[in-house]
């Protein structure tokens, strides 16, 4: 079982994971998602109560910051500018620098007393068709369970929601931060994906970008007719479970390989590169279009056994190795 601790200015959450994420087993109901806050959705004048979970579950690897010298681990200390001393958690409060050098010093009860209703409230400004927001704009996703004697409002607008197929544009408060968010139907739940405000996009004018006249920038007719043959070609349904993190098991699977070779302290000298990547080269695109097209429909083909291969050459040293197919467990960091 893990748990992940969410620090922000001193502000902690702790998000329990339904699954373990080292045997991925079924965690017992008293290790089941906790909620990070409770309150309500609003629209109108119906008031739906509900729970709000983290929907992510983080699978990146953790690795200890050591000294290279004894391999001891390297740590943080929170220490006061003033006097150098180390400062207990217990001890260090959120303040707001309103001069230079004068604080207002805010609690927990301070953040929800500046707007209760805002604190506990998914309240719905709009409801708009599902494909007008970009993708762009959505950022972080979290489930809604309906709360006590919510779940006849919670079922009523979910199937509103799939029916006209319609999403909700609501504002909500977490972790003393508004956000702007989309309530959408996925299954049998609502799902709250945090959005991103407008201006926290960058401009696209800030970026050289090629126009749309084609023909200036040499695109002939053909050769879009073959790229798009060629996306008519490797069209599939969306799959989710059929992509994965192959560069986290390449990982796992050459730290479990120097764990069993005793190797545990040595670092990989780097290998030179045959082909520098990044660098301007004349592509021609007609031709990698011809040969992507004389090879229809083996795309995913080639894509499903590469993925499936495990026997990629790894550097080690100067030399090449190849890694066994079958995956190495995770394992704690040292």
């Amino acid at each position: 079982m893990r748990v992940y601790v969410d620090v922000i200015a001193g502000w902690f959450q702790i998000e329990w994971n339904a699954s373990c994420g080292i045997c991925e087993k079924q965690l017992p109901a008293a290790c089941m998602p906790r909620t990070i806050w409770k309150g309500a959705i609003s629209f109108g004048l119906v008031n739906i109560p509900i729970g709000l979970y983290s929907a992510e579950v983080k699978k990146g690897l953790s690795f200890s910051l050591l000294d290279r010298r004894d391999l001891a681990p390297v740590g943080y200390q929170r220490v006061n500018k003033e006097t150098g001393d180390q400062v207990p958690w217990e001890e260090i409060v959120k303040g707001y620098e309103y001069e230079d050098g004068e604080y207002v010093v805010l609690g927990d009860e301070d953040f929800r007393q500046a707007n209760v209703e805002a604190t506990q409230t998914v309240d719905i400004l709009d409801f708009v068709d599902a494909a007008q927001i970009p993708a762009i704009y959505f950022e972080q996703p979290y489930y809604l369970a309906p709360g006590k004697r919510g779940e006849k409002g919670y079922a009523l607008l979910r199937e509103t929601l799939r029916q006209t197929n319609k999403v909700g544009i609501a504002s909500v408060v977490i972790r003393t931060r508004q956000h702007i968010a989309a309530l959408i139907p996925y299954g049998n739940m609502l799902v709250l994906n945090l959005l991103r405000f407008a201006d926290e996009l960058r401009r696209p004018e800030e970026l050289e970008l090629p126009g749309e006249d084609l023909a200036k920038l040499g695109v002939s007719k053909k050769e879009l007719e073959m790229a798009e043959r060629l996306v008519e070609g490797m069209e599939n349904e969306f799959d989710p479970a059929k992509y994965h993190d192959e560069y986290r098991e390449d990982l796992l699977a050459l730290i479990d390989k120097k764990i069993k070779s005793g190797k545990t302290e040595t670092i990989s000298e780097p290998v030179a590169e045959d082909n520098k990547r990044g660098e301007a080269e004349v592509i021609d695109l007609m031709a990698l279009l011809k040969r992507s097209l004389d090879e229809k429909g083996k795309p995913r083909a080639k894509a499903a056994a590469t993925a499936a291969s495990a026997k990629r050459p790894v550097a080690k040293g100067r030399k090449m190795v190849r890694k066994t197919a079958a995956k190495a467990p995770e394992r704690k960091r040292a």
